[in-house]
């Protein structure tokens, strides 16, 4: 339960910041609302880090070389969302986001990637899929 909480919460703000960093990025630009909420992002997570202290930094060194650029990826979503809201809203926007998301997700799962157990999609995941992308189409027009 407590996992579907912390979903629910992290699709209302990735929503919310889609949102802001559109609207600055009319002001200042895209890629310096980029920059900015990497910014603002790295200042909260210390902020709390500060606080929480629940583990060192000693396993820094285990975290293998290609997982510490996954904070680079920040900028392209950030990017790629204020641009996408911009051309066709914020509606589409997500649903697309949440399709790719699931799509990727699916490769990652079925491939293994990453050091994930695989996991065997069935047809009702396909189908999920497949509405979802249905309903994109549906709220297109």
């Amino acid at each position: 339960m407590k996992g579907i909480l912390f979903a629910f919460l992290a699709g209302g703000f990735i929503t919310l910041q889609g949102v802001a960093n559109s609207r600055i990025s009319e002001d200042i630009g895209t890629w310096q609302a980029a920059a900015l909420t990497q910014f603002t992002g790295f200042a909260a997570a210390f902020l709390i880090l500060m606080f929480v202290r629940d583990k060192n930094w000693q396993g820094l060194k285990r975290v293998k070389p290609l997982y510490l650029i996954g904070g680079a990826f920040a900028s392209v979503i950030i990017f790629s969302n204020v641009t996408a809201i911009q051309q066709i809203g914020v509606t589409l926007t997500i649903s697309a986001v949440l399709i790719a998301q699931l799509c990727l997700t699916f490769l990652v799962d079925s491939s293994g990637w990453f050091g994930v157990v695989k996991q065997k999609m069935r047809l009702p995941q396909f189908i999920g899929i497949g509405m979802m992308m249905a309903g994109v189409v549906i709220l297109k027009f």
